[in-house]
């Protein structure tokens, strides 16, 4: 059986009635197709409920995949994620922003998710890979497509490193009532939302209401009153969405303890270099305030010699930036 487990153990899981008559008559067709898809590269996998690399987070929402089609790396699952989303048409500023975010989250130790759709999708994900290459891109087709075809090449990115993601079979066209359903999973998958740019009427703040039944942190980022793509992300700071202006704000507002996910994860990944474990635990030690080194100290553990030594690398190598009196700046890559 492709699932273990008898439909009284699948109402447990908190499945839908949807997803139970889907298992009880399956599509034989339809899994002789996905096994053909499954075969046809090393990096494809098929993840069942009942398998340890079910990520836990999505185990916990209402109506959980039951089974999800995954090209990429699984392991990234159980790294904690941030959902960035927000507009398909964003300003040039809610561009900026996405990107400002992603590549700064994912710095700091977390996995951004989103669903490759065009405009703050694409630069969430666009950020991200430029820094740590970690991206999880949920899919609303089948598993053989992408969607906007535009993004394919992203896509293709995104699969080296990170995940592309869906629940949808083989053959599953983007028609528009998978969109919700491929947001819940966004949102499921991760610790927090963060919309950075969405009008009333925006697909975002479905994602968002989602989070919140699903027990997630929504955050927000303001903008002007002057544009109509800031007024949805307005409204959820009405309703009580944490507002954010910096990556220390979204860490602050998801409360998570990112060291245990990380390392977690290292045992399940070919462990780097002694010293990138130690300058990675630097920065992440640093933040991205304005710090000194007897801050560092402690904060790190490390010794004053080691944090100094350290520090002459990560300046010469450009990540961190030394200013009068001692006092050092983490450089986000991407910053002129």
């Amino acid at each position: 059986e492709v699932l273990l487990g008898t439909p009284a153990d699948w109402r447990q899981w908190g499945l839908s009635q949807r997803s139970i008559n889907y298992l009880t008559n399956p599509d034989l067709l339809s899994i002789d197709k996905d096994l053909s898809w499954l075969q046809g590269a090393a990096n494809r996998h098929l993840i069942k409920i009942t398998d340890p690399q079910y990520p836990a987070q999505l185990k916990q929402i209402y109506d959980p995949p039951p089974l999800l089609f995954l090209t990429g790396n699984p392991a990234i699952l159980h790294l904690p994620q941030i959902a960035i989303v927000g507009s398909r048409t964003p300003s040039p500023q809610g561009r900026e922003n996405a990107l400002m975010f992603s590549q700064a989250l994912s710095a700091a130790g977390l996995v951004v998710t989103s669903g490759l759709a065009v405009g703050i999708d694409t630069c969430a994900h666009q950020g991200a890979i430029g820094e740590s290459q970690l991206t999880v891109a949920v899919l609303a087709t089948g598993p053989e497509q992408v969607y906007p075809r535009e993004n394919r090449e992203l896509a293709a990115e995104i699969a080296a490193k990170g995940a592309l993601l869906t629940e949808f079979p083989v053959g599953t066209p983007p028609l528009a009532e998978h969109f919700p359903r491929r947001n819940r999973i966004v949102s499921g998958l991760s610790v927090g939302v963060l919309v950075v740019e969405a009008a009333l009427r925006s697909g975002s703040l479905i994602t968002a209401r989602l989070a919140l039944e699903q027990g997630r942190e929504v955050l927000s980022v303001p903008g002007s009153i002057h544009n109509p793509k800031s007024r949805g992300c307005h409204q959820l700071l009405r309703q009580g969405a944490h507002l954010v202006e910096t990556c220390e704000d979204v860490l602050y507002g998801l409360n998570i303890d990112i060291k245990q996910y990380l390392n977690r994860f290292m045992t399940e990944q070919e462990a780097p270099q002694p010293d990138a474990l130690v300058d990675q635990n630097l920065l992440n030690s640093m933040g991205f305030d304005p710090v000194s080194i007897d801050q560092l100290v402690a904060r790190s553990g490390l010794t004053s010699a080691e944090v100094s030594s350290m520090l002459l690398t990560l300046e010469m190598e450009g990540r961190v930036q030394a200013s009068l009196g001692g006092i050092y700046t983490r450089v986000v890559k991407g910053e002129k």
